[in-house]
């Protein structure tokens, strides 16, 4: 066999691999004396038909085959030979023969890059440093009684946070536009939820009074025949009503889960849950700030057959996050251009953080893996079913075990970084990165 290796371009490799005569052969011809003892002709007994036969009905179809499968692999065993680390699928093409029997095909793909992970000791990491206080405990409970509260109508006029019930209509130029009417729509005032100017204009109104609120759309609206135009909006209010938090009772205790309904349990529940919800804030802040000093440390070509993978990837979890596979919605039909960026980040972060694990010869530690599997466990009724499943599901163990090694490849680049304690408090810590 023969193989010669082009670079064409960065990562890309470009590999034609010839394929003897005899060797194309010598498989067509078992292939046709393997269909000879099976096929059934007319006019002949099985297992009698001349090969002349069988290779003027058959032998056209039968090289085809053979060649299709030696593409296959002949590929594996050429890219062994030069010592290629192929990134994703190639693409093969067969070359027309310069002679009969000759047989010889193209494969175009791409390689790995190599990457000596380097620059450890010059990233910067500012790790939370959090204690959590009481008032932080009683606003979270705070929270819980609001996501379980109420509304009850008052007679009074609406104050920011209450919810007012409206009709409204909108107009541009003295015209009605599309998704500017409503009936019966609630609105909490103080929530964002209208363009600005809508919510503060009713504050004051009471029930039965109708405002008419000269407002304009904010330049990046997303409707371009609404952005930075001047409406009007005519609102009548129908109703005011206040929120009523949720009572701090059995039977609020008893919907989370709290065996004794007392409130010093139910506090303790809270806090145990915060403890949780912190640490895992810490840990998500900390590794992000390692990844980011990896990439921006370890600068390399990407290959693009693996930022492709990665978007179909990301293409199907966007459709399974918001529902839309249960409607058959095509993944393929979301824009690359959405998911470009971060896919490729993630690959590039694949790449330094393999290699380190290879470097550092690093294996997930199996107590690692047991601990973490207890701590996921601990906040289902019946734990010991939790760690069964996984136990007893290799797939979804071996993806436990990637968290943990991937945990272990932080320690490793915390233990040469740059670490700042950085004192915060509990919602400033547990807030996602970037969020306002």
């Amino acid at each position: 066999m023969q193989v010669s290796v082009e670079t064409t371009s960065g990562l890309e490799r470009k590999m034609t691999v010839g394929i003897p005569s005899d060797r194309i052969d010598t498989e067509v011809n078992n292939r046709l004396k393997d269909t000879a003892k099976r096929v059934r002709i007319d006019g002949f007994r099985p297992g009698k038909v001349p090969m002349s036969e069988v290779k003027r009905r058959y032998g056209l179809g039968a090289r085809q085959e053979v060649l299709s499968e030696l593409m296959r692999s002949t590929y594996f065993e050429a890219v062994m030979q030069e010592k290629l680390n192929p990134a994703g699928a190639p693409s093969i093409e067969p070359v027309e023969a310069a002679s009969e029997g000759e047989f010889s095909y193209v494969a175009t793909f791409e390689v790995y890059p190599e990457i000596e992970p380097k620059g450890l000791e010059a990233i910067s990491v500012v790790r939370p440093n959090v204690e959590i206080k009481d008032e932080d405990v009683a606003e979270m409970i705070d929270i819980l009684r609001k996501q379980q509260a109420t509304w009850e109508e008052v007679d009074r006029a609406a104050a920011d946070g209450d919810q007012v019930t409206i009709d409204y209509v909108g107009t541009k130029d003295g015209e009605e536009f599309d998704g500017g009417k409503a009936e019966n729509a609630p609105l909490v005032l103080g929530s964002n939820s209208f363009i600005p100017g809508f919510e503060e204009g009713l504050v004051g109104a009471k029930a039965g009074e109708e405002k008419v609120l000269d407002l304009t759309f904010p330049e990046d609206y997303g409707n371009k025949d609404l952005a930075g135009a001047a409406v009007q909006f005519t609102v009548t209010v129908k109703a005011v009503s206040e929120q009523k938090l949720a009572e701090l009772n059995e039977e609020f205790y008893e919907r989370f889960g709290v065996q004794d309904n007392s409130e010093e349990s139910f506090r303790a529940e809270v806090l145990k849950n915060m403890e949780r919800e912190l640490s895992q804030a810490v840990k998500n802040k900390v590794k992000t700030q390692v990844m980011d000093g990896l990439v921006e440390q370890n600068e390399t070509d990407i290959p693009a057959s693996l930022v492709n993978e990665e978007i179909d990837r990301m293409r199907e979890q966007a459709v399974q996050q918001f529902g839309g596979g249960a409607q058959g919605f095509d993944p393929k039909s979301l824009p690359a251009e959405m998911f470009q960026d971060q896919a490729k980040k993630r690959v590039h972060v694949g790449l330094v953080v393999a290699e380190i694990i290879k470097t550092n010869e690093l294996t997930a530690d199996d107590e690692k893996v047991d601990a973490m599997l207890q701590e996921m466990a601990s906040v289902y009724q019946e734990p010991q079913q939790v760690i069964d499943w996984y136990k007893n599901n290799p797939e979804q163990l071996n993806q436990l075990k990637a968290v943990v090694l991937e945990e272990q490849v932080v320690e490793k680049v915390l233990a040469s970084a740059q670490v700042e304690e950085k004192t915060m408090g509990y919602q400033e810590a547990v807030k996602p990165e970037g969020q306002a």
